[in-house]
């Protein structure tokens, strides 16, 4: 007999989007506008949010993965996310992070994110499947949840999208990838020279970038697999080729 999966969601995900759904403007009058938002809305949208999701799944179990205070990315560098510095959170976000972590099995290690959870959860059995809505999950093999259906990400599609990844950077997280190579060309690259960190390294080198600079940007590009992490010292093993 099957034991029955558990669902990994990205709690980050959800409490975000709950805490700003729950945002409403007030015109005052007078030209005064505050905005309003109560417990309550965020509790009801984080219900709704998460009964959709398991049941989409068909998972019996949840367990809700967060981000913890401190991130390890910034000591490999420091710009990682500093664009995010000074955009404004929702009001009650941290509301929601609590709500989902005494409710929907929540869960938090210091020093990783809400992705490196679930990356390393997610790969280290095919009893549990990942709900995440950002890009960068699909670089872990493991069953995710897409659009309301189980699929599963391979191994050989999770290295392509970790060399993708690396080569395109991403604007959300502040790392650039590799100059000139955007979306498609990174597509022709990896399909016509192979899906290798060498198809990286050439990359990098064809904009006059040394192996160092490919290296520190898929540290940053990598989600943490199964076997990167250790629970006990908290200690990361970051990628290497």
């Amino acid at each position: 007999m099957n034991k029955p999966r558990t669902l990994l969601v990205d709690g980050d995900i959800v409490a975000y989007k709950a805490a700003t759904t729950a945002e409403t403007p007030v015109d005052w009058g007078d030209g005064c506008w505050t905005l309003h938002a109560t417990e309550q809305d965020v509790i009801g949208s984080i219900k709704e949010f998460m009964e959709h999701l398991i049941e989409s799944s068909g998972c019996a179990n949840v367990v809700t993965c967060l981000t913890g205070s401190k991130n390890y990315r910034k000591d490999i560098a420091p710009y990682y996310k500093e664009n995010r510095t000074v955009k404004r959170k929702p009001m009650l976000l941290g509301f929601a992070k609590d709500y989902l972590h005494e409710n929907y099995n929540g869960r938090l290690e210091e020093g990783i994110e809400a992705d490196d959870l679930l990356g390393i959860l997610g790969s280290s059995s095919f009893e549990n499947v990942i709900w995440s809505i950002d890009k960068d999950l699909l670089t872990i093999p493991a069953f995710h949840l897409i659009d309301g259906t189980v699929q599963e990400v391979s191994p050989d599609e999770a290295d392509y999208n970790f060399f993708y990844q690396t080569l395109v950077g991403d604007s959300t997280d502040n790392y650039k990838g590799c100059p000139t190579v955007g979306p498609k060309k990174a597509e022709g690259l990896l399909n016509k020279k192979g899906s290798t960190w060498k198809t990286v390294v050439d990359a990098f080198a064809s904009q006059g970038l040394s192996e160092a600079v490919a290296l520190e940007n898929a540290r940053l590009a990598r989600i943490l697999r199964d076997g990167e992490y250790d629970f006990e010292t908290k200690e990361v093993k970051l990628w290497a080729a």
